[in-house]
């Protein structure tokens, strides 16, 4: 089969589509011969040399895909030879074919066609994980997502607004804003000309949001704990604005507040498949209601893997970028 490969850290040229081993099945995985991928921050972390897959996964990028199973694994049950999948992976995604374990498979939803279905897995797993079962959004509350018009971003928004909470956004301009908008965002923050402290403190009367869901890290943290309500949560899944800040300890006592830091890809392939149950239970339906829907910017042959990654990290997409073998 062909892959995408990393033979040396670099830019987006260091991506490379070559003849590579196919990959075998093995106990409580099946074999997906994939119809697509999708383009994540991590992909461009693992290029560059910074984020390495956990042990025993392809060492192709890719965290999710869609495709066709072509084998199934000793102790894999419930799955058949021919299901139409979407798949949340450790890496291989770039690849014509993965293997992946049983407890990671979701089956392509109601009204969504094989090749959108792979802009699924990673983000649904991933608002899903921190939004509600860490941080545990309710009806009423106010979540402020940073990076709305992000591929997270686009689906965090419509999540929240499916269980009845209130959104905040921040995204760069009007046009990425106007998207977040249509997505059913009710407060809209362009980060680079408003203070999305001020502009939530001011649209919640002065309580502030009760859950942040937050990319940026250390350049954030403090204005973060600034814009959180009393008892809010902060979830940080992202570290664009660097790794070390200070924290007033005094101020997250006083409002009672708590902070969670979590990624999906290193997590033990148990707590993954709880993930991947919970998302099939309560998103799912949601999905195949047209709720919640996936947002794609474009797609691009996954040999011009490169072209995709220098796509996203200009930033003047919306959504999620997609790779088609």
């Amino acid at each position: 089969m062909h892959a995408i490969t990393i033979e040396e850290p670099g830019g987006p040229e260091a991506l490379v589509w070559a003849e590579v081993p196919d990959p075998v099945a093995g106990e409580g995985e099946v074999l997906v011969d994939v119809a697509a991928s999708a383009v994540n921050r991590a992909d461009v972390l693992q290029r560059q040399g910074f984020y390495d897959p956990p042990p025993g996964a392809s060492p192709y990028p890719g965290l999710e895909c869609s495709g066709r199973i072509s084998a199934l694994g000793p102790g894999v049950s419930g799955w058949a030879v021919g299901d139409e999948v979407c798949a949340l992976l450790g890496g291989g995604g770039y690849a014509e074919r993965v293997a992946v374990p049983a407890g990671q498979l979701l089956p392509v939803p109601a009204g969504v066609d094989l090749v959108t279905a792979a802009a699924l897995p990673e983000v649904v797993c991933t608002v899903w994980s921190n939004v509600f079962m860490v941080a545990g959004l309710r009806p009423g509350e106010t979540l402020l997502v940073h990076g709305g018009s992000s591929g997270i971003g686009t689906m965090a928004i419509q999540l929240a607004k499916a269980v009845g909470a209130r959104v905040a956004v921040t995204a760069g301009g009007p046009e990425k804003l106007a998207r977040c908008k249509e997505l059913g965002a009710d407060i809209l923050i362009d980060y680079r000309e408003q203070d999305f402290v001020a502009e939530v403190r001011d649209a919640t009367g002065g309580a502030g949001a009760d859950v942040i869901l937050d990319i940026m890290g250390a350049k954030y943290l403090a204005r973060n704990l600034d814009a959180l309500a009393v008892n809010g949560r902060l979830a940080v899944i992202g570290l664009q604005g660097g790794v070390k800040a200070e924290l007033n300890l005094g101020a997250l006592l006083a409002k009672r507040a708590a902070i969670t830091a979590t990624s999906l890809r290193a997590r033990p392939l148990e707590e993954k498949a709880a993930i991947v149950a919970a998302v099939r239970e309560h998103v799912w339906p949601l999905v195949a209601a047209g709720r919640v829907k996936p947002v794609v910017h474009g797609s691009f042959p996954m040999w011009e893997a490169a072209q995709a990654h220098r796509t996203l990290e200009s930033s003047t997409h919306v959504g999620k970028l997609l790779l088609t073998t």
